[in-house]
């Protein structure tokens, strides 16, 4: 997978996504991650790339031009343009799958106070993290990466890591403990220590289960309920006389 990131600040960004599980990702090929800095189509000496808009306000817009030549320099037929965008689609796992199927994505962090709605026609979808204000769209891009990089094939060791992580199934994880078996009279439940994995994984559900439940039931409006196979009865006919 490939992902182009349009930012006024690749240096920040490369420090989160440089390392760690994302870094390691990188340099096994898995991921391709490259910036695109605006300010490389200014018009001016000084490199410009804001402006006040239109009609009043206060702070800066981000210009159209420098934007709209960043993602023509990168797109390709395969290209999905995303936004960081308060006004857009809340990102989730689920969309976090749907995006990791892609093949190239072009993330383009907003910043300042906006950008020139212009721009808004070049892009596919706009994403937001949530209700709340931050800086810029460089936090949210780094957010959004980490989690499509988890679900791609060869990230971990053992592919069944990310699949068994909290919101798959639309549950939060069970809780885990390790050494030592003891910590301050406080033991690690029996069940994990038994070895029967048909035990664990039993308990490991019904415990996940509980904890969506008081942490966030919400999850559980959009989960599948699941079907018990009852055999079907067997017909009886009746002897002709």
């Amino acid at each position: 997978m490939k992902i182009d990131i349009i930012t006024l600040f690749p240096e920040m960004m490369e420090a989160v996504l440089g390392s760690s599980i994302i870094g390691r990702a990188r340099k096994k090929g898995v991921v391709k991650i490259n910036y695109q800095n605006p300010r490389e189509f200014a018009k001016d000496k000084h490199k410009t790339v804001d402006g006040r808009p239109y009609g009043g306000g206060s702070g800066m817009l981000m210009m159209a031009e420098p934007l709209y030549q960043s993602i023509k320099k990168l797109k390709k037929k395969s290209s999905f343009i995303i936004m960081t965008s308060p006004r857009g689609k809340v990102f989730d796992q689920t969309l976090a799958k749907k995006l990791a199927k892609k093949r190239h994505l072009i993330i383009v962090c907003g910043h300042y106070e906006g950008v020139d709605a212009r721009i808004y026609p070049e892009i596919d979808l706009e994403v937001s993290l949530g209700d709340f204000i931050i800086t810029g769209g460089e936090m949210a891009a780094c957010v959004m990466v980490d989690a499509i990089t988890r679900l791609q094939k060869g990230t971990f060791v053992k592919e069944d890591v990310a699949q068994k992580e909290s919101f798959e199934n639309n549950l939060l994880e069970a809780p885990q403990y390790t050494r030592p078996e003891v910590w301050r009279r406080r033991r690690v439940p029996k069940v994990l220590l038994s070895g029967n994995h048909k035990e664990i994984s039993k308990w490991q559900e019904e415990e996940a289960l509980k904890i969506t439940k008081k942490f966030r039931p919400d999850l559980l409006d959009n989960r599948p309920l699941k079907t018990s196979k009852v055999p079907a009865k067997k017909e009886t006919r009746g002897r002709k006389k």
